[in-house]
């Protein structure tokens, strides 16, 4: 069976290749699920902390223990995305409802940011 090559224009084949690529992103990634209303790193976040054990009845842990254990079992990209995701979670201003305890400074809704994560503890909010 002889193949045929179909040619077609470069310029829109790499706009028709991109934008599908970005919409798979922001579908996947940007947009927050329908069912819970988290995006995956709030999930991953929050299954870490199930996993180690860190709920409500339990004493705060580090920020930063928590930001290592989700950066080297679940989602490897910066540490700085995962604490914010952490310090909005945080944030009584953000959420109708806190998925997260914070203890510390995690920021003011006039727009002072939250502490290192050296700095604050969280678990998870009852």
């Amino acid at each position: 069976m002889p193949e045929t090559i179909t040619p077609i224009n470069i310029d829109d084949e790499m706009k028709s290749s991109y934008l599908d690529y970005a919409m798979s992103v922001i579908i996947g990634r940007a947009l927050p699920d329908v069912r819970d209303g988290l995006k995956p790193v709030h999930r991953r976040v929050l299954f870490a902390m199930h996993e180690t054990g860190n709920v409500s009845n339990k004493p705060y842990k580090k920020s930063a223990r928590i930001v290592g254990d989700v950066m080297g079992k679940y989602h490897p990209h910066g540490d700085q995305a995962i604490y914010d995701t952490i310090v909005r979670m945080a944030q009584e201003f953000s959420l109708r409802h806190p998925l997260v305890d914070g203890q510390g400074n995690f920021g003011s809704i006039d727009g002072d940011s939250a502490a290192a994560m050296r700095y604050t503890e969280i678990r998870m909010e009852e």
